[in-house]
């Protein structure tokens, strides 16, 4: 079963034949690891890393992509290999669902709709302790009953965004420390750290997944398309935050895993340091495998799955099979 590899130490990737290695020093001693390339989904490289074309030729060939973050653990770019299942049919009918305002509008409501629902859900588990999160819940319920009356893409960001204001508002009363708002670039305070690390980590992994179906990562419904950005991934992610981002996070904290030590201290805590990405990567790889029974499919499917039938239910809906849904937790 193929996996992710997490790259934090500084070295050299390289091909050697058929065998991918990965080359460090350790203490004055030179460490050379293989890894197995047919057992390799993707590569998320944190440290310096060097690389070339010849590995970079190798990796395409077995449809691997690379993720690439710098010191502060931004996201900062992919290397994509070249589409290997094109579909001109798909292509054109997502062109077509993003080109006409009410298909788009459609599906981007679905997308709002998934993440607000998955909100509630974790906020339900808290809701009996704390007065502030009951508030919480009632007033997403709100936004949510207002989604289907949008007209305009920018309204159902601006409800979007309330919703996450809102959200957030309660995190100081499930996570028990002071948490005012979401601060971005740069993270003001160890929990907006966790939460954009988290949510570049699976911007990457729906990149990723999205990859390995024919959609085309650049044309999206609910962000925006730009240049340099694979804006569908952005929107299918919206879904999985709070299953897999926030919880991560709930636990990481209420459990006491993670505390000041884990962040850079010289840079205010904005920053985890090496022991605190390890930790952190380590429980989302977790994340991603843990499973769950899925009653339509009558089996069991781990998160990761999950993220890729979400790609493959959008590619039923543009092609006219099937009306989307977005995946919404039913426990």
């Amino acid at each position: 079963m193929s996996r992710n590899y997490y790259l934090l130490s500084s070295g050299r990737l390289k091909r050697e034949k058929d065998t991918l290695y990965f080359i460090s020093k350790e203490k004055e001693r030179i460490i050379k690891k293989p890894l197995p390339i047919k057992e390799i989904e993707a590569v998320f490289i944190f440290g310096e890393v060097d690389l070339n074309t010849k590995l970079l030729n190798f990796l395409a060939q077995n449809k691997i992509p690379i993720h690439f973050f710098n010191y502060y653990h931004f996201y900062i770019g992919s290397f994509i290999p070249k589409e290997y299942l094109p579909s001109g049919f798909l292509l054109v009918n997502q062109v077509e669902h993003y080109l006409d305002l009410k298909k788009r509008l459609e599906i981007a409501k679905e997308f709002v709709l998934g993440a607000c629902h998955n909100t509630i859900k974790n906020l339900i588990h808290y809701k009996k302790q704390e007065k502030k999160v009951k508030e919480t819940i009632e007033n997403i319920k709100r936004e949510m009953e207002k989604i289907p009356k949008c007209e305009k893409r920018t309204e159902l960001m601006a409800i979007e965004g309330r919703v996450k204001h809102f959200y957030y508002q309660s995190f100081s009363e499930i996570l028990k420390v002071e948490f005012k708002k979401r601060v971005r670039r740069p993270p003001d305070n160890m929990i907006n750290c966790l939460i954009s690390f988290g949510n570049s980590l699976l911007y990457t992994e729906t990149l990723s997944q999205i990859y390995h179906t024919q959609l085309n990562p650049t044309i999206s419904y609910l962000h925006e398309p730009q240049e340099r950005r694979y804006s569908l991934a952005l929107d299918i992610a919206e879904v999985f935050k709070p299953v897999i981002v926030d919880k991560i996070i709930f636990k990481l904290i209420n459990n006491r895993m993670i505390n000041e030590k884990h962040f850079l201290k010289e840079l205010k805590f904005s920053y985890l340091n090496e022991k605190g990405k390890r930790l952190f990567l380590e429980n989302f790889d977790k994340r991603l495998s843990m499973t769950i029974f899925y009653k339509k499919l009558k089996r069991h499917i781990s998160y990761k799955g999950l993220i890729r039938l979400e790609c493959y239910k959008l590619i039923k809906h543009l092609i006219g099979e099937q009306k989307y849904q977005s995946f919404k937790m039913w426990w």
